[in-house]
């Protein structure tokens, strides 16, 4: 009995003439050979086609799906280093109970699979060279389309039941949620600078608490104040992807490179942007107070968006002792007293869009104990440097108070208003005692006129 192949007669490889040839052929001319010698018109043929076909398609799509469902999961995504504060953030965070695909990649089979073909850059990254730091793209921006797919956009009140804010009216305006959302899931730590290449070790899932605080996962109010005012001024940011994402940081070493390259080579250059620096800071403290102005409900113009605290707060609201006339001159006192509850709302971190870098070390430290959860004592010093650094307090404290304008007489006589401690604490708030050391860390006065300028033997009080 002859023995038959799968696709016909079995040859002897050492005594067939045709077989002996063959073997001088090429791989795939005797592939393309095989194929031309099948008898195509067999059904049998035809029947072992359909079954080894449909047996490659289940192979080839279940494998196919395994390794999608595979990277798809936060196991797959924090298995790379680099994404370590990005998966103990989001651990820690509301939406841990869902996958990184479902916030990171549109809904559908298409924009799945291109942005699969996408990551492989990633993969090249991974292996060729860590970036210093990662940051979303324009393509990773979180779509509102991932959000409606939980979330329901007829909502009017906050969970918190404080905030006003018409959900749908701003979707249909075409304001993205990440504009007020950005923090949820990792707590804006591309923007704090916390997920570098010399913190990515110290992430564990304690160091994800405590950088998850409600200062920057819940909406931050400079955030809706700095796009009201722009509104006001007939813009729409949210227009500008560089608005949502945080800046690339490659492309901003650049910038920093190419300025300190002009340093160096044009010295002009260099006072023009120092110049420019001042200006800006300048026209910052003035538009800085006339949002509070806007926001305590002294509108200094029409606007379309109200800026004042009662258009978003049903609870908050302007303090009765903020009404009395003479409140802007003599609120030091009462600042002093009850600074912990003067910073529940005039904070930097509150009134501007723009996030301060963190430190690692100090949040795990400080283990979460920061100046907003910790007691405060009422303390001069930490009222001055408030003062000096809350560009909210600086937007008034850093302008030349209405009693100095007659300089000379000023220059002469404020000997009257600075004998005893507290009225010389009350200078200290702009001016230093004596010149701050070059390199200090020290908050610095509003303005560089210090004390021993001309006390240059010192004052009659310390002489015991």
């Amino acid at each position: 009995m002859r023995k038959l192949a799968l696709w016909g007669k079995k040859k002897n490889k050492e005594t067939d003439p045709d077989t002996r040839e063959e073997r001088k052929k090429g791989i795939f001319r005797r592939l393309w050979h095989w194929i031309k010698n099948i008898n195509w018109k067999d059904p049998v043929t035809r029947w072992k086609l359909m079954f080894a076909s449909i047996i490659t398609l289940i192979v080839i799509g279940a494998g196919g799906y395994g390794v999608i469902a595979f990277t798809n999961s936060p196991t797959f995504c924090k298995a790379c280093h680099e994404m370590a504060p990005e998966h103990t953030t989001y651990v820690a965070s509301s939406h841990s109970n869902l996958t990184c695909v479902q916030c990171h990649i549109k809904p559908g089979a298409v924009t799945m699979v291109l942005h699969k073909m996408k990551s492989l850059k990633e993969v090249y990254y991974h292996v060729t060279g860590i970036p210093e730091q990662i940051v979303s793209t324009v393509d990773e921006a979180v779509s509102d389309e991932n959000c409606l797919q939980c979330h329901s956009k007829n909502r009017l009140v906050t969970a918190s039941g404080d905030l006003k804010v018409d959900h749908k009216g701003h979707i249909e305006e075409g304001v993205p949620c990440i504009s007020c959302h950005a923090g949820v899931a990792h707590g804006k730590i591309g923007v704090r600078k916390l997920n570098t290449e010399k913190d990515r070790d110290k992430y564990t899932e304690e160091t994800g608490k405590l950088v998850m605080t409600k200062e920057y996962t819940d909406p931050n109010m400079g955030t809706c104040i700095d796009c009201h005012d722009k509104v006001n001024n007939g813009e729409k940011p949210w227009k500008d992807t560089a608005y949502l994402v945080p800046k690339n940081p490659e492309e901003e070493k650049e910038k920093t490179e190419e300025v300190n390259s002009k340093k160096t080579t044009d010295i002009a250059a260099t006072t023009e942007t120092t110049e420019a620096k001042i200006s800006d800071s300048a026209v910052q403290d003035e538009k800085t107070q006339d949002i509070i102005l806007q926001a305590i409900g002294k509108q200094q113009k029409d606007v379309k968006l109200s800026m004042a605290c009662e258009t978003c707060h049903k609870q908050i609201k302007v303090p009765e002792n903020h009404k009395v006339s003479d409140w802007s001159g003599n609120h030091g006192s009462t600042a002093i007293q009850q600074l912990d509850k003067c910073l529940n709302c005039h904070q930097d971190s509150k009134w501007i869009k723009d996030v301060p870098t963190g430190n690692l070390d100090s949040i795990i430290k400080s283990n979460g104990q920061d100046s907003e959860t910790s007691k405060y004592t009422p303390n001069l010093t930490v009222g001055k440097e408030q003062t000096r650094n809350n560009q909210f307090c600086s937007a008034c404290h850093a302008n030349r108070p209405a009693s100095h304008d007659q300089s000379n007489y000023w220059l002469t006589g404020h000997a009257l208003n600075a004998k005893t401690a507290e009225q010389k604490a009350e200078c200290f708030v702009c001016h230093d005692r004596e010149k701050p050391a070059d390199g200090s860390t020290e908050a610095k006065a509003p303005t560089d006129i210090y004390c021993q300028y001309c006390h240059r033997t010192g004052f009659k009080s310390d002489v015991q």
